[in-house]
Formats: C-alpha cells, structure tokens, sequence
C-alpha cells in the first residue's frame, strides 16, 4: 500500500502551506489567486506558481468566478477534501480505533476493535495493521492515503517514533513503532502521545477557541495531559512533556505503577475504582490548579472515558479547585469545560499529525 500520485514531500513547503491553509478555511466557496496573494503576501506569480501544482496534484480545483470591481470576473478556487487522506489510530490500553480522514479532517470512515495493548509488540502491531489496510481499502482510494498518525499512551520519543517505559506495559520500552509500522504499510508513519494527537485535534478544529494557550486532561484507563502553547503543541525539547498523571502530588503516597508514589495517576484512578468521582475530580483538579499556575494557561479542557461517564462531577470538581485558588490569589479563574469529540478526539487528532503540517497548523 503506497503513497499514490500526491507528491507528500513537494507539499511541505511555508509558502504552499499557507496557501493550502486559506484554501481550506475558504470552503466550497473558495478564494481568488489575487485574494491568496493579498493575505499570504506572496506575490501574484508564486501564488499562481503554488496553485497550479496542487491543480496538477488535484489538491485544488476551479470553484467558479466571482465578480471583480473592474476587469473581468476572477477565477476561484477550492480546495479537492477527497484528494488526499490521512489515517489516524488510537492505540488504547485496551482498544483500538482507527479513522480515515480527508484533507479537511472529516471522517469518512470508522473501525473500532477490542486490543490488548499488553499482548505484546508483534499481536498490537498485526491488529493495526490489519485495521489501517481495511480502513484504505474501504475507502475506496488507497493511492490517496498520505500517511498514518498513531497515538498511544506515553511516555515515547515523539521524533524517532520510539516508545519508553509506558505505564503499565514494560515491555513496549524502546520499541521503534514508526519504523516497523511504516516498513508494514509502506507510508510516512508519525507516533504521538494520544494526549498530545487530542490537544492537536482541539486546536486545529478551533474547538478551544478563543484560548491559544490550554491543556487537555485525559482520563481513562489512564490519567495524561497534552499543552498547546501560542497555538502550538508543546512536546518539549525530548518530546517529554506532558506526563501530567505522574507528578507526585501525596509525599509518600500509593504506589504508582511508574515507580514513584503518590503519583496524580495513582491517587485518581483509585478514587473512580471505589466510585468516588467526586474525590477523583479533586485530586484533578489539584494536579490542574499546579498546572495552571506554571503554565499559566487561558483554558483547561476535560476529555477521556471516565470524564465522559460523568463530565458535570469533573467540570465542577475541578472548577471548585481552580476557583478556590483564583480567589486567594486575587484573580480570575481559569473556565474548565469538556473536549469535544469525546473518545473519537484522539484518533481524528492522530490523523492530524499528518494532516496539520500540510497546512502549517498547530506544529511545535
């Protein structure tokens, strides 16, 4: 399974992701030559020189005219959503999800399966694999496939696709999933932090606007967070940030499965075993206050499965912690709501890591 005839590389380029980036917020309607030169400030002979290899790339296409102000009509164009696809997979602890989406991020196709995250590197690598191949293949055009974002629980060496010592599962450490996986399908692969693929899909769908700067809290069958910074997600100079569940909030606390105690992860997930949310929303809400007061950040979004069983217990615990701690420092709280997209976010977020860079959107 290949790449087909869009050319990935050709297409990363400042100048073409710019263009790209208007052509896709322009919508069916699209945008003249002249207006991507006015608002990209390239000049009229680059743009012209752009639009017409994304026409030969059938990435862009004739919209219509539209009248002009003197002279004659101006030509517009859109950008062609079908002409090019990302996958995205989510590699959960105990499930996998799997999406097919087109140049503009909407879904055109879905699977979801059972996995054992701990069945080890050969089982997990076979199942996805297998999902990603009938995910191409159902969707008509597997010579349209770009490549295949995969996101899964961290901590991992987001530029060398190599995982560490994931909680719980040892045996993953120093496993190359990018390499092994784009050696299977023969695709451009990039690995991520599912915390991190989420918080990308939030940004770039605008779904945390106004806030250029916000956290995304997970909380699953696991606790992690993923920062966008200035619009950006923030990974950090060895792509280690984020590793929100394992900071030690109870000096000897339970023990963790990473090895420390007291760990934000341990203290959580404890709580929502005995069925008390309520506590395990204070617990996140204590971990997101120390956030918040480093980072300073202008948003916290709430997402995950065990957030979603109960997302006003979640919003409004952590809430009551951030605005306790407002109101002692003389200032305003930082709003806390649920993500959107719920469970589908990491998978549509893994999709783009491929997709984003094209359009020089949200990549830190």
């Amino acid at each position: 399974m290949g790449g087909g005839g869009v050319n990935l590389g050709a297409l990363r380029s400042h100048n073409t992701a710019l263009v790209l980036d208007l052509l896709r917020t322009a919508g069916a309607e699209g945008i003249s030559r002249l207006e991507l030169a006015e608002r990209t400030g390239l000049t009229p002979q680059a743009v012209s020189k752009i639009t017409a290899r994304l026409r030969a790339e059938g990435l862009a296409a004739e919209a219509g005219r539209r009248a002009s102000t003197g002279g004659k009509p101006r030509t517009v164009l859109r950008l062609v959503p079908e002409a090019g696809h990302a996958v995205g997979v989510h590699l959960d602890r105990d499930e996998l999800t799997a999406v097919l989406c087109d140049l503009t991020g909407a879904v055109v196709a879905r699977r979801r399966t059972p996995l054992d995250l701990g069945a080890g590197a050969k089982t997990v690598v076979e199942r996805a694999v297998r999902e990603v191949e009938e995910l191409a293949a159902g969707g008509g055009r597997p010579g349209a496939v770009l490549g295949v974002g995969v996101a899964l629980p961290g901590p991992l060496d987001h530029r060398r696709g190599v995982l560490h010592r994931v909680t719980g599962f040892p045996e993953w450490n120093g496993f190359p999933l990018r390499d092994v996986l784009a050696g299977r399908l023969a695709l451009p692969v990039v690995v991520d932090k599912d915390t991190n693929a989420a918080a990308l899909g939030l940004a770039v769908g605008g779904a945390a606007a106004p806030a250029v700067s916000f956290a995304y809290l997970h909380v699953g069958a696991g606790l992690g967070g993923g920062l966008v910074i200035g619009g950006a997600v923030h990974r950090g100079a060895r792509t280690g940030a984020g590793e929100f569940g394992h900071q030690v909030v109870q000096l000897d606390g339970p023990p963790c499965g990473c090895g420390n105690r007291g760990c934000v992860e341990a203290l959580c997930l404890a709580a929502v075993a005995r069925g008390d949310l309520a506590e395990a929303a204070r617990v996140l809400g204590t971990a997101a206050a120390n956030l918040v007061a480093l980072l300073d950040v202008d948003l916290v979004l709430l997402g995950g499965r065990t957030v979603a069983a109960a997302p006003g217990t979640f919003v409004r615990g952590v809430a009551a912690v951030l605005d306790e701690r407002a109101r002692r420092a003389g200032g305003d709280a930082v709003p806390v709501r649920i993500a959107s997209g719920g469970e589908r976010g990491v998978a549509e977020g893994a999709a783009q890591l491929l997709l984003a860079p094209l359009f020089g959107r949200a990549e830190g």
